[in-house]
């Protein structure tokens, strides 16, 4: 099942949730992203009928490992792409907003020979 842009926000909030909180629940995603708690709670529903996270009867989600894997990867997209914005010159605030938009539209070829540049950057 391909997610749509919503679905791997969905999972990069969860993913970066779970690094600083002992459990991650549905309003704290809906608190972190500034969604209503329906449009939360039918995200969850969806993402947990793909085999993306799974949610304890306490309501704590857990991402699978196919979750993990799209929220991680999500993540250091996000991360290196707007890092990558601010050395270019760009403010920090419009690079995380572009960041955003380019972390679900980059191909993998893309962004993996953007990643390799970066990091050859910063080697120099």
């Amino acid at each position: 099942m391909r997610l749509q842009e919503s679905g791997e926000m969905y999972l990069e909030t969860i993913y970066v949730l779970s690094r600083t909180m002992s459990g991650v629940r549905a309003i704290d995603v809906g608190e972190h992203m500034g969604y209503s708690k329906p449009s939360v709670s039918r995200a969850m529903g969806l993402l947990r009928g793909g085999g993306y996270i799974s949610v304890d009867d306490g309501g704590f989600i857990t991402l699978t490992d196919a979750g993990r894997e799209i929220g991680e990867k999500i993540y250091e997209r996000h991360t290196l792409l707007s890092a990558f914005l601010v050395r270019l010159g760009v403010d920090e605030e419009t690079a995380a907003e572009d960041a955003c938009r380019l972390e679900h539209a980059i191909s993998d070829a893309s962004f993996e020979a953007i990643k390799r540049y970066a990091q050859g950057l910063e080697n120099t």
